[in-house]
């Protein structure tokens, strides 16, 4: 082959290449961001749905979008991951928007209320309802973007010492609990404390807790609660279907190019569904076995139940009285809920009823 020909020949098959290179590839800078999560690595469900986020964006933009996930503790504590993504320590975070009710109670809608939504509700609120518009225009007061990233399902109500029959038997009880669900449980004599996943064990095993709630049986059975409090309360009220978020710093997310959000965001909406499905998969083995070691599983009594929804409604109303944000929120929660379950109890409500009781069959 002449010189000639083998140069024209070489420039016409690296066009030809550049031009079968993914669009993002050619077009898209490298970035590398940290990403702080609140979870520690044991909780791979929990902890595991950012790093399946932090894949797919990673093969969404042929590598050069790489977002490196660091667990609770890394680079900061489990409830400080917000404030490190509005201070740009990092430039995201994988947590609970209930965390940071000390910042303002809106933030605890985000995620979960106490008789809130169950995990199809939320996702059809935040999605399809006007729930992420709405939080993300009051979390820039706090220089965040959210991306719903995860959901856990109905969660169980905790792990006691003692039994807990009425709602006297509340009284005094000092319980790892978050959010806006302690100061719920708070009106009924309940202490909250709220600790990090990592440390709840060393604290019921102290007794410097008498009871905690976290996620459910899988992860309950990992940090080993069953050693240390044998009775197990049903359902979690408070977290009907709670939203676990990626938080991006907003100067961060606006600078990011087009392609490049659509990628962060489809991972964060593919994680948030393989977190539910991997919990649904993952949970009734664990109670199984839970139950098999000698687990005392109780359901709250329908009084404990009907004292924690007064307390609630009256919670929410003296919120509301002076935080516009809340009230915004919490309108557009209930608002939505109403519609929500009327439909549920028509069809969905009916049919897994009707399954429970003839799941033997």
């Amino acid at each position: 082959m002449k010189r000639r020909q083998f140069i024209q020949t070489a420039t016409a098959g690296a066009a030809a290449a550049a031009v079968a290179m993914p669009a993002v590839a050619q077009s898209n800078p490298e970035v590398k961001w940290r990403l702080a999560s609140s979870f520690p690595k044991s909780l791979d469900t929990i902890y595991g749905a950012a790093e399946v986020m932090a894949k797919m964006v990673s093969d969404l933009t042929d590598g050069k979008f790489q977002i490196q996930v660091f667990a609770a503790g890394e680079i900061v504590p489990a409830l400080q991951a917000a404030d490190a993504v509005t201070n740009n320590t990092v430039e995201m975070c994988h947590t609970v928007s209930y965390y940071y009710v000390g910042k303002d109670p809106t933030f605890a809608i985000a995620a979960s209320v106490p008789f809130g939504l169950n995990a199809r509700g939320q996702n059809a609120w935040l999605y399809q309802g006007g729930g992420n518009e709405l939080f993300n225009e009051f979390y820039k007061k706090f220089n965040i973007y959210g991306l719903p990233c995860g959901n856990t399902g109905a969660q169980m109500g905790g792990w006691f010492r003692k039994e807990i029959k009425t709602v006297a038997d509340l009284q005094g009880i000092k319980m790892r609990i978050g959010g806006i669900a302690g100061q719920v449980l708070q009106k009924l004599g309940v202490v909250p404390q709220q600790i990090g996943g990592g440390d709840i064990y060393p604290a019921l095993e102290k007794g410097t807790i008498d009871g905690a709630e976290w996620v459910g049986p899988y992860d309950d059975e990992k940090l080993g609660f069953a050693k240390v409090a044998p009775f197990y309360y049903y359902p979690g009220f408070w977290e009907g279907g709670p939203t676990v978020h990626a938080f991006v710093n907003l100067e961060k997310w606006n600078s990011l190019p087009k392609a490049y959000q659509a990628a962060l965001t489809a991972a964060c909406t593919h994680a948030n569904n393989w977190m539910a499905a991997k919990y649904d998969v993952v949970n009734p083995p664990a109670l199984k076995r839970l139950v098999g070691a000698g687990t005392q599983l109780r359901p709250f009594s329908q009084e404990i139940l009907e004292a924690c929804l007064k307390a609630s409604n009256e919670l929410y109303a003296e919120i509301s009285a002076k935080n516009p944000d809340f009230k915004k929120a919490i309108e557009s929660m209930a608002a939505f809920r109403g519609d929500h379950y009327l439909w549920w109890q028509v069809a969905e409500l009916t049919f897994d009823v009707f399954q429970v009781r003839t799941r033997s069959r």
